[in-house]
C-alpha cells in the first residue's frame, strides 16, 4: 500500500468515527427534545444549557467532517 493509500485510508477511519460521533450526539439532542415536549422553550435551563453544549459538540464534530470531506474530495461538486 502506497503512502498516498495508507494515508486516505486512514482520513476514512478519521471520518467514520467522526460521523459515529456526530450520531450520538444528534441521538442525545433528540433524546433530550422529546423529553421536553419536542421544543426548547419547554426546556428547564438546565436542560437548555446541556442542549446548547451538546448542540455545539456536534457543530464542532459537523465542521471536522466537512474538513475532511474536502480532503477526501466526498463534496457534493467532486467529479468521478
Amino acid at each position: 500500500m502506497t503512502k498516498n493509500e495508507t494515508d486516505s485510508l486512514q482520513l476514512v477511519q478519521e471520518y467514520r468515527n467522526l460521523v459515529l460521533q456526530y450520531e450520538a450526539l444528534d441521538q442525545q439532542i433528540d433524546t433530550l427534545i422529546m423529553k421536553n415536549d419536542g421544543a426548547t422553550e419547554n426546556m428547564s435551563p438546565e436542560d437548555f444549557s446541556s442542549y446548547r453544549a451538546l448542540a455545539r459538540q456536534r457543530d464542532e464534530i459537523l465542521n471536522e467532517m466537512r474538513v475532511l470531506e474536502h480532503q477526501l474530495q466526498l463534496d457534493d461538486n467532486a467529479e468521478s
